[in-house]
């Protein structure tokens, strides 16, 4: 398997190996079967798999999501696709009050091993519904695992982890990355929920996930050109977060900058920055600084270049830390 994949392939070829491991395994959503999903994720595995073991489903996220519940409970190990981000919704309900809940409900009796796939965020010019980023959401309810990769490797090995626990996992894949290509190692290298710096520095830390990263690495790039060594940390996993990996990055570089799609109200960076400014207060030369959407709705294609955040927002954000 090593070797360059895309994201996409790299998703699909972890599902496979999934089917093939074992026979627990379904999939279940719209259009996955004989389309292979509207990116094609899972692309041929009806075919070879059969129709009992990759299910296309009728349009009710609130049914799927509540048909896997009742799978589990009876030894299957559902991987649930939500075919694009805002259509998760109707079936938050099934998500938050019971799949989220019923292993503690059953005082740990009943294990609940559904994986989640959902593709977020915005950037491939799509219509209302189609590019949200409701991570914060799922982060707060407690009872689920919430991950995001950034690359091929870790959509590949991530996923795989994911089908493999025993809790409920929401798998955020970042759409706008799936033709990205990248290497794919013969092993995981990282548990599940820890966080990676896929770029070491010294002046600043940014922290991002899914979508964001490579947007934190082209900055990083740029900013060596002005002599500035930015660290990045790719955090993974976004519920259980890795704070030991975040907070002895920030105690050396003494500054961080947390990115995400999502606004910046109350998003996932409220959190971290809150965090590691209880943890890193002594170190920090100057406050954490959140970069992310603004605090409305997803706007229309057109515009939604001006919504994400990018390169020149990240490094106006590093001048104000640096300007401390």
């Amino acid at each position: 398997m090593a070797g360059q994949l895309s994201i996409a392939k790299a998703l699909n070829d972890a599902l496979r190996k999934s089917l093939e491991n074992d026979p627990k395994t379904v999939l279940m959503g719209e259009d996955i079967g004989k389309l292979g999903g509207v990116f094609r994720i899972t692309d041929g595995l009806q075919k070879d798999f059969g129709d009992d073991r990759v299910i296309d489903t009728p349009l009710a996220e609130s049914g799927i999501v509540g048909t896997a519940i009742g799978l589990a409970l009876r030894g299957y190990r559902p991987v649930v696709e939500i075919q694009f981000d805002g259509f998760v919704y109707p079936a938050f309900d099934q998500i938050v009050s019971q799949l989220a809940k019923m292993h503690a409900r059953a005082l740990g009796h009943v294990k609940m091993p559904i994986t989640v796939r959902i593709p977020f965020g915005g950037g491939i010019g799509a219509v209302e519904h189609h590019s949200e980023s409701h991570e914060a959401y799922f982060a707060h309810t407690a009872g689920l695992r919430v991950v995001s990769p950034s690359n091929p490797h870790d959509a590949h090995w991530m996923l795989r982890q994911a089908i493999e626990s025993d809790d409920p996992v929401v798998f955020l894949e970042p759409k706008r990355r799936y033709w990205d290509k990248g290497e794919v190692g013969e092993d995981p290298m990282l548990p599940l929920h820890s966080a990676r710096v896929v770029r070491p520095g010294t002046d600043a830390t940014l922290i991002a996930y899914g979508p964001m990263v490579k947007v934190c690495q082209e900055a990083a790039q740029a900013a060596e050109e002005d002599g500035r060594r930015l660290e990045v940390v790719d955090l993974r996993s976004l519920s259980p977060v890795d704070f030991a990996t975040l907070e002895e990055s920030v105690k050396r570089t003494g500054r961080g900058i947390v990115v995400h799609e999502a606004p910046v109200f109350l998003g996932l960076g409220a959190e971290l920055a809150a965090r590691l400014t209880e943890r890193c207060f002594y170190h920090l030369e100057a406050p954490i600084l959140r970069v992310g959407g603004y605090h409305a709705p997803y706007p229309p294609s057109r515009v939604e270049e001006t919504y994400l955040p990018d390169l020149d927002r990240v490094l106006d954000a590093v001048d104000r830390a640096l300007a401390f």
